[in-house]
């Protein structure tokens, strides 16, 4: 879907304005570019009161919006993405799907293949792809052997009714896999529960087709939070701390007579920017100019796979 509307705004929805679904009504109330037509949301008055907080119509089902609009955001729970997806992508309507793309395998293949079947364009909410000192990291990699990727934090309420492979590792597994051009050889997991009844920390190393490693720790139950990954490839390491956005780089320099190389470090510090208004306002040109999003719905899918079997050893390993 293109759109020729260089004059006329975009009609945009949200279908779910919980914690996250409220910031994308009011990033999208802020484009110009864009009209909010509508946000739903089961809770009547969950939907009144972010509808009166970014100026648009509350509603508690889309059946309502459904041929009022040339694209929305589905922000429900990943239970309920399939459900909440479906009826726009089988009219061909451009979805921003929040990630993961779906609570099972079989629920995102099919979310893919009504994308595809329907010609809808689908983008999956991988907000870290659209963190800037990620974009300079990738832009640094060449053919990285060794990754090591740390998401820790502490507990937050909101989050009690999925694991942290899927709430924190699965940004982790979607940054490695659009780093490493390679498949997948073998993958190692453990985990525990601590607070809730799922799996509240984690670690799990990714073996590749190509020999390159990567080895992933997520917890939501830490005292400190740290988000860090560190990247090695041939004459050069890189090392990005997402929490103080700054890329620490080293790299040999030849030194006269032979003698050992010398190593020249730098720290970049990255402009910030807000991750999710980059990744909306990509959504948003995506669809009025056509072309294929950044994450979209078979990369979405790739991650839930890689995720769900990091959960599965997890499982098999007994801890």
């Amino acid at each position: 879907m293109s759109l020729d509307t260089q004059d006329t705004r975009l009609r945009v929805a949200v279908i779910g304005v919980g914690y996250l679904g409220r910031f994308h009504a009011l990033i999208y109330s802020r484009l110009p570019e864009v009209e909010l037509v509508g946000v739903v949301d089961s809770d009547a008055e969950r939907a009144a009161s972010v509808a009166a907080e970014a100026g648009c119509a509350a509603h508690t089902h889309s059946d309502a919006l459904l041929d009022r609009v040339d694209a929305v955001s589905v922000v429900v729970p990943t239970t309920a993405h399939l459900a909440a997806a479906a009826p726009f992508l089988e009219r061909g309507i451009p979805v921003l799907l929040e990630k993961p793309i779906a609570a099972t395998r079989e629920e995102g293949a099919e979310i893919v293949r009504l994308a595809q079947r329907h010609g809808a364009i689908l983008q999956i909410g991988h907000v870290e792809r659209f963190n800037a000192g990620v974009m300079a990291l990738a832009h640094r990699i060449r053919a990285p052997r060794y990754i090591e990727a740390q998401r820790m934090g502490s507990f937050v309420e909101r989050a009690t009714d999925v694991d942290v492979v899927s709430d924190l590792m699965i940004h982790d597994l979607d940054i490695i896999l659009s780093l490493v051009d390679a498949g997948i050889r073998h993958i190692s997991a453990i985990g525990a529960s601590i607070l809730t009844e799922h799996v509240d920390i984690a670690n799990a190393r990714l073996e590749f087709d190509n020999g390159a490693v990567a080895n992933v720790v997520a917890s939501r139950v830490s005292d400190q939070t740290t988000r860090r990954i560190r990247v090695f490839q041939s004459g050069r390491y890189l090392s990005l701390d997402f929490v103080r956005q700054t890329l620490d780089l080293a790299e040999p320099r030849p030194v006269e007579g032979g003698a050992r190389p010398e190593i020249v470090r730098e720290r970049l510090q990255i402009d910030a920017i807000k991750p999710l208004d980059l990744e909306l306002a990509e959504f948003v040109r995506v669809v009025r100019e056509g072309g294929r999003p950044l994450v979209d719905g078979r990369t979405g899918l790739r991650a839930l796979e890689v995720a769900l079997e990091v959960r599965d050893r997890i499982a098999a390993s007994g801890l």
